[in-house]
């Protein structure tokens, strides 16, 4: 097998995995080994993102003076490449200028998203991005770098491969997709088996087949949706031990031969090795993201490492607290599928975060989903722009009635980040009292709730209990079941207006008027000083049950 040593982030290497399926080159030269740092999104009312070592995505990007102009830029800062969506208008002056400028020009295939490629792209340039690892091997290929593994088993094949896990999903595929069907090409492009495939394929038993035998199996063609079958496929499942990992498939036109056969079989066990890498260098990336993370949120010893660590040092920052509705109880423990659905959203949070913001960090911790994201200077308004990122990934999410998020403030530094993780776990338990609010709340917009929450907490630990005229309309209401605190809550909450106070308790303007005359001779209550007012308004919400 042959192996490839260039850097696993390198632009020359993005294009060694992807190139031909997802990304075609137009111009420029692709073949350099310079790191890729991050994935930006070209945003053409913010031309100050940083774009230093960033493949940028030119989402929307069409006229050719605007892409001359952000080549130039891309030049200046240094970026990587740029981006477009297929087909793109190679006109003289974009070839010009990619050749200026040195910036390389690539067009995202028709068919693939922008949401797809950016995920793709974020798990090959992942590694490493927390603290320094040493480069590994395991026979002889980068330790988990299945995209370098599927080519070398394509090449023994000749024939285009894909991996995938127990679920269908496409984890890393070779080159040369284009070679296969069109079945195959939608596989890819979607990153999953499509649905009516993996159906034709479950009712003919293949799966069945295929994780019982532990040699290569013969599959034959699927009907595509233009009614012609697509082209045979040999798969074999990737097995460590007695645990079914995932299999590989690979488009063939005829069967493979004895030799190609016993090359599979061999391989099968590397992807074994590598997979199961993946899987744990994954759970180890995240406790250490999770510990580097709880020590920046934290502060104190340890914190500037931290963050410097997670590249978040010299950024004005803002910390992002989510929870899932249903962790009303704060039980420090749940069920595995909890964990699993919570670990799931934190990651799909990550992509969402790490498309919009150059520098970001999240990580579940205990049952909360804690994000850092690093924010430019010159933003004044950076947490209303974080709400409406959270607001923005919940709708893509499809759960905005089951999840909140609150929204810290906005520090100067990493040393108060704590404080703003502090002030987004006020905004976060605002939201979580009280159901019917919106499901992204700013600290700022909700401070007050969040004092009087702390207020009523402060008052129960000590068992304080109403007293004065509020406590003699209580005990009226008990005795004589009447209904006067209500009467008081109710014109309180109206401020002072009569006719919608009697409104909201479903009583005639007139009958309400006596009863404010009668809870006033009553308890004393002088309806008319600001102050008696604010104290039968303090304890009316803090200290006695709202029955609305």
């Amino acid at each position: 097998m042959s192996v490839t040593t260039r850097p696993r982030a390198s632009l020359g290497r993005v294009i060694e995995d992807l190139g031909n399926t997802l990304l075609e080159v137009v111009s420029g030269a692709t073949d350099r080994d310079a790191e890729i740092e991050t994935v930006v999104i070209h945003d053409v009312l913010d031309d100050a993102m940083p774009m230093r070592n960033a493949l940028v995505l030119g989402v929307g990007l069409s006229d050719p003076d605007e892409i001359t102009e952000l080549l130039r830029a891309l030049a200046v800062q240094r970026g990587a490449a740029l981006v477009l969506r297929a087909p793109v208008r190679a006109e003289k002056r974009i070839l010009d200028a990619s050749a200026e400028t040195g910036i390389p020009v690539l067009a995202l295939t028709r068919g693939a998203s922008w949401a797809q490629l950016t995920a793709i792209l974020r798990s090959l340039i992942a590694e490493g991005d927390v603290g320094d690892q040493g480069a590994q091997t395991l026979g002889g290929m980068p330790s988990g770098d299945l995209f370098a593994l599927a080519n070398a088993i394509a090449t023994l094949l000749n024939a285009p491969v894909t991996i995938e896990d127990r679920n269908s999903r496409v984890v890393a595929f070779s080159g040369r997709q284009d070679e296969a069907d069109p079945a195959r090409i939608e596989t890819v492009l979607g990153r999953q088996v499509p649905e009516r495939f993996a159906r034709q394929l479950e009712e003919r038993g293949v799966f069945q087949e295929l994780y019982r035998s532990e040699d290569p199996i013969h599959v034959g063609p699927v009907l595509t949706s233009q009614g012609t079958p697509s082209f045979p496929r040999v798969a074999l499942a990737v097995r460590a031990g007695d645990e079914i990992l995932g299999s590989i498939w690979a488009a063939v036109r005829e069967p493979l031969s004895p030799d190609r056969a016993r090359a599979l079989k061999d391989s099968a066990g590397l992807v074994a090795l590598h997979m199961l890498r993946l899987r744990a260098g994954a759970d180890v990336e995240r406790r250490l993201r999770a510990d580097l993370l709880a020590t920046i949120l934290e502060g104190g010893p340890g914190a500037a490492d931290a963050t410097s660590r997670l590249r978040l040092n010299d950024h004005r920052c803002v910390v992002l607290a989510l929870s899932a509705a249903e962790q009303l109880g704060d039980e420090p423990t749940a069920d595995a599928r909890g964990i699993a659905e919570r670990q799931r959203i934190a990651d799909a949070f990550a992509v969402h975060l790490g498309a919009v913001y150059l520098r970001s960090a999240v990580a579940l911790i205990g049952n909360i989903v804690y994000a850092i994201v690093g924010i430019r200077s010159d933003h004044s308004d950076a947490d209303v722009r974080a709400a409406r990122v959270a607001v923005d990934f919940l709708g893509r999410l499809g759960a905005s009635s089951e999840i909140r998020i609150g929204v810290g403030t906005v520090v100067d530094d990493s040393t108060s980040i704590p404080e703003s993780r502090a002030n987004a776990d006020r905004a976060l338990r605002v939201l979580r009292q009280a159901p019917q609010r919106e499901p992204v709340a700013l600290f700022t917009a909700v401070q007050m709730e969040a004092l009087l929450v702390e207020l009523r907490d402060l008052a129960r630990s000590r068992g304080d209990q109403p007293t004065g005229p509020v406590a003699q309309l209580l005990k009226q209401d008990q005795e004589r079941g009447t209904h006067l605190v209500e009467t008081l809550r109710a014109w309180l909450d109206a401020f002072g207006d009569v006719s919608a106070a009697a409104a909201r308790v479903y009583t005639h303007p007139n009958t309400f008027r006596y009863r404010l005359r009668r809870l006033s001779e009553i308890s004393g209550l002088d309806l008319s000083d600001p102050d008696t007012r604010f104290s039968a308004m303090v304890q009316l919400r803090l200290l006695t049950p709202d029955e609305r």
